[in-house]
């Protein structure tokens, strides 16, 4: 049988501590400053340097915005009319497309109208808006804006409530007709007063709206009487 000696156990020295080989990092530390963040020369540069960008970003975002907001009676008068102007578009398109038996390419163009010309609404509100005029006319004439004031509803082109109410009467061709008839004289009407504020608008964006507006209605009328000789 084999002897097994005990585990020979190594004396501790006095006075040595295991831990005293952790050397005490903070004494390397002695004598140097340990500055604030935000007291740091590069930090104080990046703050700086930020804070210069910033004040450029905000003095180019104030002054694009006050180069927006520039307009005048031409700018304010178009968009208020020509609101109220497409909003019967919209109206006779929905009361044509609810029509029996009606062409299906003149009932595509209605589709379109109600999509465009209500997208166009939302824009004019949203300009009028920033300009900080009323979203719409509330005096009793329009056109003024361009030395033609009317009554109130007798813009160029306004159907009349007689015909708005005869074209919900009718069906088929006669109905394909009638609309087209309308509208073609709608777009028309709305194609004159965008011609003037294209031209006479002051803002940027009211001609550019103005504009699309004249292209727009154009084609529409064009596509309309292809469809109807169709």
């Amino acid at each position: 049988m084999t002897d097994q000696s005990p585990s020979t156990v190594e004396p501790i020295e006095p006075g040595i501590d295991d831990n005293d080989d952790d050397v005490d990092e903070s004494d390397d530390d002695d004598g140097v400053l340990v500055l604030p963040w935000w007291q740091h020369p590069l930090n104080i540069f990046t703050i700086v340097i930020t804070a210069a960008l910033l004040a450029g970003m905000v003095g180019w975002m104030v002054g694009d915005s006050n180069a927006e907001l520039a307009h005048n009676d031409v700018d304010t008068g178009f968009l208020q009319d020509m609101r109220e102007h497409p909003e019967q578009a919209v109206y006779m398109s929905f009361v044509y497309d609810s029509l029996p038996d009606i062409d299906p390419g003149l009932r595509t163009v209605a589709a379109s109208i109600v999509i465009g010309q209500n997208q166009e609404i939302g824009r004019m509100v949203q300009m009028l808006r920033m300009f900080g005029e009323s979203e719409a006319n509330e005096g009793e004439t329009s056109m003024a804006w361009m030395g033609m004031p009317v009554e109130r509803g007798q813009m160029p082109g306004m159907a009349s409530e007689e015909d708005l109410d005869k074209l919900g009467t009718l069906s088929g061709k006669e109905a394909d007709q009638f609309f087209v008839q309308l509208m073609k004289a709608h777009h028309e009407g709305g194609i004159h007063m965008a011609e003037y504020a294209s031209g006479n608008a002051e803002n940027d964006e009211t001609r550019a709206l103005a504009s699309s507006i004249m292209k727009s209605q154009q084609d529409e009328i064009a596509e309309m009487e292809n469809e109807l000789a169709n």
